[in-house]
């Protein structure tokens, strides 16, 4: 488990950002202001631009983009959970100056929708290393009155497609205290979701394996599927719901006494809630449960939570509130893991 931590966190810190094409495109801002450059993306109500005479990325408000024209290819999603794919630019034949866009195909035919229903933006390329984007993360604290040192590494990484989108995430912590030994938590999260014919309706997977130490588990793994919904989905806030089975394996270490694997079929509870400001704060709330089916009674959840503050271009402060609960641990095991960590954090990709 450690050395797959390694390999992976590496791999998130040295994903080539290659591919960098030309500062074409064109947005006009209610104030007048016309800007030549390369539009990244649109999430959390936030324009996200590539500049030739400013470093890095800049974020825009989108609510202050008057029109914007671009022939690159992106991937378009609406509030009620449509999705297109194509070049964007601003109809300014109407009054509200939607934004038409026009599909690479030249069999299908251009789709106007709403500014104000566009809730996600995403530049896509026929290249494959180009359709990613995620966050690296870490920090340090230490305290000189017990001596306590913690240290924390943490990485996501998202790619996103026309009807489905797919991500890893990874954390790692280590806490060691004067006279008592190192405490370790390190866990790796796969999930993946697709949408549905129907509006806002989806079909997720997911795979999450643990290793803590606070619990004596060696390993333990959670995997499930189900189908979900949207309930909120706009430029300020996200909140979607799914439900459905799961399979939970957990082998505990021998330190304390021999603990054979215990597997059990579980349903599968899920929820992500997620509230944004405009280039300034982000908070996003991830919580699952897993209600084991072949031992009624027993709960497994898992709650993971993260507050970002920008600081300027692509680096952020940020707190983590991580913790997973298991009200029937085996006897003379701890049930619970959790804690908080801060630190920076770096985004790339199309942010």
């Amino acid at each position: 488990m450690k050395a797959l931590v390694a390999i992976l966190f590496c791999g998130f810190f040295f994903v080539p950002q290659l591919f960098a094409r030309d500062k074409s495109d064109v947005i006009v801002m209610n104030n007048g202001d016309h800007l030549t450059c390369e539009i990244k993306g649109l999430s959390d109500g936030v324009l996200y631009v590539s500049l030739d005479y400013i470093q890095g990325t800049s974020s825009v408000d989108w609510l202050k983009v008057h029109r914007l024209e671009s022939k690159q290819l992106f991937i378009v999603t609406t509030g009620n959970g449509s999705v297109y794919t194509g070049a964007i630019r601003t109809d300014d034949n109407a009054a509200e100056r939607p934004i038409r866009i026009v599909p690479t195909e030249t069999s299908e035919q251009p789709v106007v929708v709403q500014r104000s229903s566009v809730t996600s933006v995403t530049e896509t390329s026929s290249n494959f290393w180009e359709r990613f984007s995620g966050n690296i993360s870490t920090g340090t604290t230490y305290s000189k009155g017990n001596q306590s040192t913690q240290y924390n590494l943490g990485s996501s990484l998202q790619y996103v497609r026309t009807r489905w989108t797919a991500g890893v995430s990874l954390n790692s912590t280590l806490t060691s205290n004067s006279g008592v030994n190192a405490s370790t938590r390190n866990s790796l999260d796969f999930n993946a979701r697709r949408l549905l014919p129907w509006n806002n309706w989806f079909y997720m997977g997911l795979a999450d394996f643990l290793q803590s130490s606070e619990q004596q588990i060696k390993l333990q793994e959670n995997l499930g599927g189900g189908v979900g919904r949207y309930l909120k989905n706009t430029n300020r806030s996200t909140i979607l719901v799914a439900g459905g089975l799961g399979w939970q394996n957990i082998t505990y270490s021998e330190a304390i006494q021999p603990q054979t694997p215990q597997g059990v079929l579980a349903g599968l509870a899920f929820a992500q809630m997620k509230f944004f400001k405009f280039d300034r704060t982000n908070l996003t709330i991830d919580v699952s449960a897993f209600p084991a089916l072949t031992q009624p009674g027993r709960i497994y959840t898992i709650a993971n939570a993260a507050y970002y503050v920008k600081i300027f271009g692509k680096i952020d402060w940020d707190i983590s509130f991580y913790g997973n609960w298991d009200n029937r641990p085996p006897r003379n095991l701890s049930g619970s893991n959790y804690g908080t960590t801060s630190g920076l954090s770096y985004s790339f990709g199309n942010k």
